[in-house]
This record gives C-alpha cells, sequence and structure tokens, in this order.
C-alpha cells in the first residue's frame, strides 16, 4: 500500500510539472522535453517513480530484481535526498511559484524525498550495504553534472545557479558541483551507517 501511493504521488508530480512547464513554454513540446529533462531534480524522481513502479508490477523481471537490490535503493535514496537538501538549502525562494507549480514544485523538493526516505527507512534490507558502493553510487551525480557542461558549453544555458558557468565562471562552477559530489559521498556513508546500525536492532 504504502509502495503504491508513493508510486502514485511521484507520477502526479512529475506529470503536474510537465504540465505547468508545458503551459508555460506556450506548448512547446520539444523543448519543455528537453529542458524538463535538464534537471537533476526530474532525472532522479524519474528514477524514484521507476523503481516504485517496478517493484510493485514487474518485481520478477531483470529490472524488477535490479530495483529490488538494498544497493540500488539506497544509492537512490541519497540522490533524491539531495535533491530535497540542495533545494530547501540552496535553491528554495529563487522563484515564486504559485498554483498548481506550487504544489509541483512542493512534491518534486519535498514530499517525494521524504516518501522514499520513508520508504528505505521501513522496507529495504539494509544488512548488506558496503561502505565501497559510496563510491559506484557517485556515477549517476558525476555523469550529470558532465552532461550539464557539456550541454551548458553548447548552448549557454544551465539549470541551476550554483553551476551556472556564464554567471560563475568554469573554477567557481565546478567547484560548487565537486562540492556537491562531496555531498553525495558523505550522505551515502552516513545512510549505509545508519543501515548497519538498524540491520543490528
Amino acid at each position: 500500500m504504502y509502495l503504491t501511493f508513493g508510486a502514485a504521488v511521484v507520477w502526479f508530480a512529475l506529470v503536474l510539472q510537465f504540465i505547468v512547464s508545458l503551459k508555460a513554454a506556450e506548448y512547446d513540446f520539444l523543448s519543455t522535453t528537453e529542458l524538463y529533462l535538464s534537471f537533476f531534480t526530474i532525472t532522479t524522481n524519474i528514477t524514484v517513480a521507476i523503481c516504485l513502479t517496478t517493484i510493485i508490477l514487474f518485481s520478477k523481471t531483470k529490472l524488477g530484481v535490479f530495483f529490488s537490490q538494498p544497493s540500488t535503493q539506497t544509492a537512490i535514496t541519497v540522490y533524491i535526498v539531495v535533491v530535497g537538501i540542495i533545494y530547501n538549502v540552496l535553491l528554495r525562494g529563487l522563484l515564486s511559484p504559485v498554483g498548481w507549480a506550487r504544489v509541483a514544485d512542493e512534491l518534486l523538493h519535498v514530499v517525494n524525498p521524504l516518501i522514499f526516505l520513508g520508504f528505505w527507512m521501513l522496507f529495504v534490507n539494509k544488512q548488506t550495504l558496503q561502505y565501497k558502493a559510496a563510491f559506484v553510487w557517485l556515477l549517476y551525480p558525476l555523469a550529470y553534472i558532465m552532461f550539464i557542461v557539456i550541454r551548458g558549453y553548447l548552448i549557454n544555458q544551465y539549470p541551476y545557479p550554483f553551476i551556472n558557468v556564464v554567471d560563475l565562471g568554469y573554477p567557481k562552477a565546478l567547484a560548487n558541483a565537486f562540492g556537491c559530489l562531496f555531498l553525495f559521498w558523505i550522505l551515502s556513508l552516513l545512510l549505509i551507517w545508519v543501515g548497519k546500525k538498524l540491520a543490528k536492532r
């Protein structure tokens, strides 16, 4: 029941945000999709939605087995919790969405991270977590940073102000990006440590 509710909320938030973005772009589907998928918030929430949905509906498939692994689930927990931390610490207040845009904003950056963290706390088997996995979990955020840097170089646009090379220059933007990677790593180690403590109980 918890997983079904969580998956429904995450998918609703993603669809709502796309509709809001599409309307703001005067229904330019291609440019809306391209911009929409450039945000780490969106790609991570999509990953959360796919993870929960696959566990519910396709748990016996290869993809279901992958998303059922404690290491995979913990990595996704790290990613979506970082989404919530960075937004609420660094980005909240830079924009002031209203109406449905505000609903989507809060769901993506507050509610969904809490839902998946709750899933991790309640349902994930944490006994097998290994500290060395924290380095492997950095591959996704590192790949995203590389994508954003290359994309930004080509179109001169960046989805987040703390990695905006145009305003900050490469040294500062890259320093901020690697600071984010360090946050991912530290949070990964913390969740593994907490997971091991909970498993012992």
